[in-house]
Protein backbone atom coordinates (compact mmCIF):
# COMPACT_ATOMS: atom_id res chain seq x y z
CA UNK A 1 0.00 0.00 0.00
CA UNK A 2 1.50 3.55 -0.67
CA UNK A 3 1.76 5.92 1.34
CA UNK A 4 -0.76 7.82 0.34
CA UNK A 5 -3.59 5.09 0.46
CA UNK A 6 -1.91 4.30 4.20
CA UNK A 7 -2.73 8.06 5.15
CA UNK A 8 -5.56 8.26 3.83
CA UNK A 9 -7.31 5.08 5.59
CA UNK A 10 -5.22 6.14 9.09
CA UNK A 11 -7.85 9.12 8.19
CA UNK A 12 -11.09 6.96 7.40
CA UNK A 13 -10.60 4.98 10.62
CA UNK A 14 -10.24 7.71 12.97
CA UNK A 15 -12.60 9.58 11.33
CA UNK A 16 -15.01 6.68 11.57
CA UNK A 17 -14.03 6.17 15.60
CA UNK A 18 -15.02 9.53 16.38
CA UNK A 19 -17.89 9.79 15.09
CA UNK A 20 -18.85 6.42 16.44
CA UNK A 21 -17.13 6.99 19.82
CA UNK A 22 -19.90 10.63 19.70
CA UNK A 23 -22.71 8.76 18.34
CA UNK A 24 -22.45 6.26 21.34
CA UNK A 25 -21.94 9.24 23.75
CA UNK A 26 -25.09 11.12 22.23
CA UNK A 27 -27.29 7.93 23.06
CA UNK A 28 -25.80 7.33 26.64
CA UNK A 29 -27.21 11.10 27.70
CA UNK A 30 -23.75 12.68 27.59
CA UNK A 31 -24.17 16.49 26.45
CA UNK A 32 -22.70 17.49 22.75
CA UNK A 33 -22.85 21.48 22.92
CA UNK A 34 -25.43 22.01 25.25
CA UNK A 35 -26.36 21.11 28.66
CA UNK A 36 -27.21 17.15 29.35
CA UNK A 37 -31.27 17.32 29.42
CA UNK A 38 -32.52 14.25 29.63
CA UNK A 39 -34.77 14.18 26.51
CA UNK A 40 -35.77 11.16 24.67
CA UNK A 41 -33.13 8.74 22.69
CA UNK A 42 -35.00 9.78 19.04
CA UNK A 43 -34.71 13.62 19.78
CA UNK A 44 -30.58 12.65 20.79
CA UNK A 45 -30.55 10.86 17.84
CA UNK A 46 -31.92 13.39 15.54
CA UNK A 47 -29.73 16.55 16.79
CA UNK A 48 -26.62 13.92 16.74
CA UNK A 49 -26.98 14.13 13.02
CA UNK A 50 -27.70 17.64 12.70
CA UNK A 51 -24.41 19.24 13.83
CA UNK A 52 -22.42 20.20 10.79
CA UNK A 53 -19.59 18.82 12.60
CA UNK A 54 -21.09 15.66 12.11
CA UNK A 55 -21.96 16.28 8.66
CA UNK A 56 -18.38 16.88 7.55
CA UNK A 57 -16.87 13.81 9.38
CA UNK A 58 -19.23 11.52 7.29
CA UNK A 59 -17.71 13.48 4.23
CA UNK A 60 -13.52 13.25 5.12
CA UNK A 61 -14.45 9.24 6.17
CA UNK A 62 -16.45 8.49 2.87
CA UNK A 63 -14.03 10.58 0.69
CA UNK A 64 -10.78 9.15 2.35
CA UNK A 65 -12.35 5.56 2.30
CA UNK A 66 -12.70 5.51 -1.64
CA UNK A 67 -8.51 7.02 -2.06
CA UNK A 68 -7.89 4.32 0.69
CA UNK A 69 -9.67 1.96 -1.34
CA UNK A 70 -7.88 2.75 -4.59
CA UNK A 71 -10.69 4.35 -6.25
CA UNK A 72 -9.66 7.29 -8.25
CA UNK A 73 -12.53 9.34 -8.12
CA UNK A 74 -13.24 12.47 -10.56
CA UNK A 75 -16.91 13.22 -11.28
CA UNK A 76 -18.34 16.59 -10.43
CA UNK A 77 -20.29 15.41 -7.10
CA UNK A 78 -16.76 13.16 -5.64
CA UNK A 79 -15.02 16.53 -6.41
CA UNK A 80 -17.41 18.60 -4.76
CA UNK A 81 -18.31 16.58 -1.52
CA UNK A 82 -14.11 16.00 -1.50
CA UNK A 83 -13.71 20.11 -1.18
CA UNK A 84 -17.01 19.86 1.15
CA UNK A 85 -14.94 17.47 3.07
CA UNK A 86 -11.38 19.35 3.38
CA UNK A 87 -12.33 23.06 3.41
CA UNK A 88 -15.87 22.44 5.66
CA UNK A 89 -14.17 19.65 8.55
CA UNK A 90 -10.86 22.30 8.33
CA UNK A 91 -13.52 25.80 8.98
CA UNK A 92 -15.55 24.06 11.02
CA UNK A 93 -12.62 23.59 13.62
CA UNK A 94 -11.16 27.02 13.07
CA UNK A 95 -15.26 28.22 13.82
CA UNK A 96 -15.61 25.64 16.61
CA UNK A 97 -12.03 26.86 17.92
CA UNK A 98 -12.86 30.77 18.29
CA UNK A 99 -16.61 30.39 19.00
CA UNK A 100 -17.80 27.12 20.64
CA UNK A 101 -14.30 26.40 22.70
CA UNK A 102 -15.03 28.51 25.10
CA UNK A 103 -18.31 28.07 26.20
CA UNK A 104 -17.56 23.62 26.82
CA UNK A 105 -16.93 22.03 29.91
CA UNK A 106 -15.93 18.87 28.81
CA UNK A 107 -14.12 16.02 30.41
CA UNK A 108 -13.13 12.00 29.87
CA UNK A 109 -14.84 10.52 26.34
CA UNK A 110 -16.78 14.13 25.96
CA UNK A 111 -13.46 16.09 25.37
CA UNK A 112 -11.44 13.11 23.75
CA UNK A 113 -14.55 12.95 20.77
CA UNK A 114 -14.49 16.71 20.64
CA UNK A 115 -10.89 17.04 20.37
CA UNK A 116 -11.49 14.03 17.65
CA UNK A 117 -14.00 15.83 15.71
CA UNK A 118 -12.65 19.51 15.87
CA UNK A 119 -9.13 19.37 15.63
CA UNK A 120 -7.22 15.84 14.97
CA UNK A 121 -9.50 15.02 11.96
CA UNK A 122 -9.83 18.39 10.60
CA UNK A 123 -5.56 18.14 10.75
CA UNK A 124 -5.76 14.98 9.82
CA UNK A 125 -7.93 16.08 6.67
CA UNK A 126 -5.80 18.95 5.62
CA UNK A 127 -2.62 17.13 6.02
CA UNK A 128 -3.94 14.67 3.83
CA UNK A 129 -4.83 16.76 1.14
CA UNK A 130 -1.37 18.93 1.07
CA UNK A 131 0.44 15.89 0.87
CA UNK A 132 -1.48 13.50 -0.80
CA UNK A 133 -4.35 15.25 -3.10
CA UNK A 134 -5.08 13.89 -5.47
CA UNK A 135 -4.29 17.07 -7.34
CA UNK A 136 -6.29 18.31 -10.30
CA UNK A 137 -9.57 17.49 -8.39
CA UNK A 138 -10.92 21.14 -7.79
CA UNK A 139 -11.68 23.96 -9.98
CA UNK A 140 -13.37 27.27 -9.91
CA UNK A 141 -16.51 25.13 -11.58
CA UNK A 142 -16.90 23.07 -8.27
CA UNK A 143 -17.68 26.28 -6.55
CA UNK A 144 -21.34 26.33 -6.73
CA UNK A 145 -21.57 22.57 -6.34
CA UNK A 146 -19.40 22.88 -2.92
CA UNK A 147 -22.03 25.13 -1.44
CA UNK A 148 -25.08 22.64 -2.05
CA UNK A 149 -23.89 21.09 1.34
CA UNK A 150 -22.94 24.13 3.88
CA UNK A 151 -26.12 25.63 2.45
CA UNK A 152 -28.56 22.66 2.70
CA UNK A 153 -27.54 22.34 5.94
CA UNK A 154 -28.27 26.03 6.77
CA UNK A 155 -31.44 25.74 5.79
CA UNK A 156 -32.57 22.35 7.42
CA UNK A 157 -31.13 24.03 10.39
CA UNK A 158 -32.70 27.15 10.70
CA UNK A 159 -36.58 25.68 9.14
CA UNK A 160 -36.59 22.85 12.01
CA UNK A 161 -35.47 25.32 14.36
CA UNK A 162 -37.84 27.43 14.03
CA UNK A 163 -39.96 24.43 15.02
CA UNK A 164 -38.25 22.76 17.46
CA UNK A 165 -36.61 25.62 19.42
CA UNK A 166 -33.21 24.23 19.48
CA UNK A 167 -30.19 24.89 17.01
CA UNK A 168 -27.18 23.31 17.22
CA UNK A 169 -24.87 26.60 17.48
CA UNK A 170 -25.21 28.95 19.80
CA UNK A 171 -24.86 31.78 17.40
CA UNK A 172 -27.69 30.29 15.08
CA UNK A 173 -30.41 30.65 17.76
CA UNK A 174 -32.88 32.94 16.06
CA UNK A 175 -34.80 33.02 19.62
CA UNK A 176 -31.76 34.46 21.40
CA UNK A 177 -29.92 36.83 18.62
CA UNK A 178 -33.25 37.38 16.48
CA UNK A 179 -32.83 36.77 12.44
CA UNK A 180 -30.98 39.75 11.95
CA UNK A 181 -27.94 38.57 14.25
CA UNK A 182 -28.26 35.15 12.87
CA UNK A 183 -27.95 36.43 9.37
CA UNK A 184 -24.55 38.03 9.88
CA UNK A 185 -23.09 34.96 11.80
CA UNK A 186 -23.87 32.46 8.70
CA UNK A 187 -22.76 35.04 6.12
CA UNK A 188 -19.30 35.47 8.09
CA UNK A 189 -18.70 31.49 8.61
CA UNK A 190 -20.24 31.18 4.94
CA UNK A 191 -18.21 34.22 3.16
CA UNK A 192 -14.88 31.61 5.66
CA UNK A 193 -16.15 28.52 4.05
CA UNK A 194 -16.12 30.05 0.19
CA UNK A 195 -12.87 32.03 0.72
CA UNK A 196 -10.98 28.76 2.25
CA UNK A 197 -12.77 26.89 -0.52
CA UNK A 198 -11.53 29.09 -3.45
CA UNK A 199 -8.23 29.40 -1.66
CA UNK A 200 -7.96 25.22 -1.81
CA UNK A 201 -9.13 25.32 -5.58
CA UNK A 202 -5.91 27.85 -6.21
CA UNK A 203 -4.03 26.16 -4.03
CA UNK A 204 -4.71 23.08 -5.52
CA UNK A 205 -3.35 23.78 -9.20
CA UNK A 206 -0.44 25.69 -8.04
CA UNK A 207 0.86 21.79 -5.74
CA UNK A 208 -0.36 19.98 -9.10
CA UNK A 209 3.32 21.42 -10.48
CA UNK A 210 5.13 19.93 -7.38
CA UNK A 211 6.27 16.56 -7.55
CA UNK A 212 3.96 13.67 -5.90
CA UNK A 213 5.28 12.58 -2.73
Amino acid sequence: MSRARAFHLLTFLVATFAIVLQLVLVIQGHKVLDEAHRIDPGTRLVRFVSYLTIWSNVLVAATTLTLALGVDRDSRIWRALRLDAVVICFGGGVVHFFLLRPLLNLHGWDLVADKLLHLVVPLLALIGWLAFGPRRRASTADLVPFLVVPVFWLAYTLVRGSFVNWYPYPFLDVGEHGYGIVALYSAGVSVLMLSLAAGAVRLDRLLAGWPAP
